[in-house]
């Protein structure tokens, strides 16, 4: 014979389950609503995304996904993405491989003729596939650039600390100074997602090695973004560089000289935040430094009213 016992307590949990579960819902559509306004603000947008930081080398492919998934949701809201990769950990393991010891100067890497082949095939024919079938295989449409089909520059020369009024000479290492944007604009009309390795064809007709945040920021200027975002494997500018609770959130660039002087923007962080005064004073609305290792840091920055990293404004 069934018999029903009833248990007041198992109702009581049901019911707070339940309840925890719409608060769930109810959090999630205010995450929506807060991204809402971003979204109709930027419909139609150019952002560039500069993809580079120790976590493309990451072996969770979860977390290598992630800026694919950004990447993807920006295409479905109408924002159109341009996408400039690095790799220079990929590039140093095949140095090794090749017999070729990597040397850098003032942050940059000394690069002879037989170093920019390697540079442009790791690049432009192995990271740079990669970065495209991840982000179609989430569901996006990407298509792939050489760096030299896009980018042309000049030859960078350093100033050589010790010797005042001296430059030093780094090899095939260019500073970019063109972007052919005829390629890059067809493909967002047609709705594809350009992805760029950052070599460059120089004055000489060679292909040169370029920092690829020099290059993000010269391609958000060429194509008027509205947006252009770093990524690496640090949270942002910060005051002490081992202290992420230093982390500056809001930078004007007019901030910038000062906190070159007292070593606060030094060594990698100096040509991310150079480019991004250049990119503000051509004309890009804002520029942010993220963390990638963050799930979903691009979306998180551009969608919600505090960001995660720091923005830099006019």
């Amino acid at each position: 014979m069934f018999r029903f016992e009833f248990r007041p307590h198992s109702l009581l949990n049901h019911r707070g389950q339940l309840f925890d579960a719409m608060q769930d819902l109810i959090a999630k559509a205010g995450t929506l609503l807060e991204a809402l306004p971003y979204i109709q603000k930027f419909s139609g947008a150019t952002f560039v995304v500069k993809y580079g930081g120790s976590f493309m080398d990451s072996p969770d492919p979860a977390l290598r996904q992630g800026v694919a998934r950004d990447i993807v949701f920006l295409e479905a809201v109408e924002i159109n993405p341009v996408v400039v990769h690095g790799g220079g950990k990929a590039i140093t393991r095949a140095m090794e491989k090749a017999g070729l010891k990597a040397d850098f100067i003032q942050g940059q890497r000394v690069t002879d003729e037989a170093t920019a082949q390697i540079v442009d095939d790791v690049l432009s024919r192995e990271i740079n596939p990669e970065v495209v079938r991840t982000i179609n295989a989430l569901g996006g449409r990407a298509v792939g650039f050489a760096g030299p089909d896009i980018f042309k520059c000049r030859k960078l020369w350093l100033d050589d600390k010790e010797h005042p009024g001296r430059k030093l000479d780094i090899g095939y290492v260019g500073e970019v100074i063109e972007v052919n944007v005829a390629p890059l604009k067809e493909s967002i009309w047609c709705g594809f997602t350009p992805v760029i390795s950052p070599t460059a064809r120089g004055e000489d007709g060679k292909i040169y090695n370029c920092n690829a945040d020099v290059a993000a920021a010269m391609a958000a200027i060429a194509l008027n973004a509205r947006r252009l975002v770093f990524m690496s494997d640090v949270p942002g500018l910060m005051r002490d560089p081992k202290d992420p609770a230093t982390l500056i959130t809001h930078l004007r660039i007019g901030e910038v000289p000062g906190l070159k002087a007292a070593g606060i923007v030094d060594k990698g962080m100096i040509p991310k935040v150079d480019s991004a005064v250049a990119a503000i004073r051509a004309g890009v609305e804002q520029v942010s430094l993220v963390d990638g290792r963050v799930a979903h840091s691009v979306m998180l920055e551009i969608f919600t009213d505090k960001g995660v990293g720091t923005e830099v404004v006019p």
